[in-house]
């Protein structure tokens, strides 16, 4: 059984990505502890919400702290939505907030030409290299994206109003702009494969 650790954002979705994990089997557990985080064999950063709230939360708990320090041991970490735009270093939704600056981007609006937001099922293309994310259909509750794959992160995309970043990964560190918790058996698939890397790793 994989002890997999979640993050309070401060925002909503906790209990579904929660839930998620537990039907995989997993022992889950909710917890702002900086030591926790930075020490615990696999990680999850969930958020619907802004940017600028998620990370006040999570500065003044000091998870922000272990967050980095973990990611930067390169250990097993999946960020989701608004968890997954905080990885990045600022936002214009939120421009008084600092990220965790530990993926070299911007998070910035949707484009002109789409729904904003970007609310339902939409199309995810990966590239060549993935191991956790996939192709397939994954459900999208966004109004904000992170700007551009890095150049050290392999990258998942998708369509609405013009070519978006639906996610990276990196070793056993992925970000999901869409919901997996929330996206059936493709959503299934990818927190799968990724507690496989996970026990790769451990």
């Amino acid at each position: 059984m994989t002890d997999v650790v979640i993050v309070p954002t401060g925002t909503a979705n906790l209990a579904s990505v929660a839930a998620g994990f537990s039907r995989l089997g997993c022992r889950v557990r909710v917890t702002s502890d900086v030591t926790a985080i930075a020490d615990a064999t696999a990680v999850v950063v969930p958020g619907v919400g802004s940017f600028g709230t998620a990370m006040t939360a999570l500065d003044a708990s000091g998870a922000s702290d272990g967050l980095r320090t973990r990611i930067d041991r390169d250990r097993p970490t999946l960020c989701v939505c608004v968890g997954f735009q905080v990885l990045g270093h600022s936002s214009t939704e939120s421009p008084e907030s600092t990220g965790l600056g530990v993926v070299d981007g911007r998070i910035v609006a949707l484009p002109p030409g789409g729904s904003v937001p970007q609310l339902g099922w939409n199309r995810v293309e990966t590239d060549s290299g993935a191991r956790v994310l996939c192709d397939g259909w994954a459900y999208f509750a966004n109004s904000y994206r992170l700007a551009a794959v890095p150049g050290d992160w392999v990258g998942a995309w998708t369509h609405h109003g013009g070519r978006l970043v639906a996610g990276i990964e990196r070793g056993a560190i992925v970000g999901c702009q869409f919901h997996p918790e929330l996206s059936g058996a493709y959503g299934s698939g990818v927190l799968g494969r990724w507690l496989d890397v996970v026990r790769e790793v451990a």
